[in-house]
């Protein structure tokens, strides 16, 4: 398993194996996705992705229906709250429970699909002699 993800070397997988580490970084994380605003706005995490990746446009192709909708409301939503120069009610904002990584796995199977595309496409053969 690599530690380089789509956009560069990363750590959350070594933090979130280590239990001590995880309990020492946990309160951080929350403290900067609160401190973010994006759920105030009634977006989850996977709405930031940017969507000129090609990776990411092929993994919102994967979506289903209800998940392609649901992610249409919330961005035309957060475009309303911003027009009007406010957040939502606290009761609509986003829950930590429930900002899940919907899309996290799509973009990695695709990554994986073009990895394992490259490896043979660029597959050296050999005779035998």
């Amino acid at each position: 398993m690599t530690i380089f993800g789509p956009l560069g070397p990363s750590l959350a997988s070594s933090v979130t194996r280590n239990r001590g580490l995880y309990r020492a970084f946990k309160p951080f994380a929350d403290w900067y996705a609160d401190i973010a605003g994006y759920r105030r706005y009634g977006l989850k995490y996977d709405d930031l992705l940017v969507e000129e990746r090609d990776d990411v446009q092929r993994a919102l192709s994967r979506l289903t229906d209800s998940e392609t909708y649901d992610r249409s409301f919330r961005f035309k939503r957060a475009s309303q709250t911003s027009i009007l120069h406010a957040e939502l009610p606290k009761e609509q904002w986003v829950k930590p429970e429930e900002d899940v990584r919907y899309l996290k796995s799509h973009v990695e199977s695709v990554v994986e699909e073009d990895n394992e595309r490259s490896a043979w496409d660029n597959m050296a053969i050999q005779r035998k002699k």
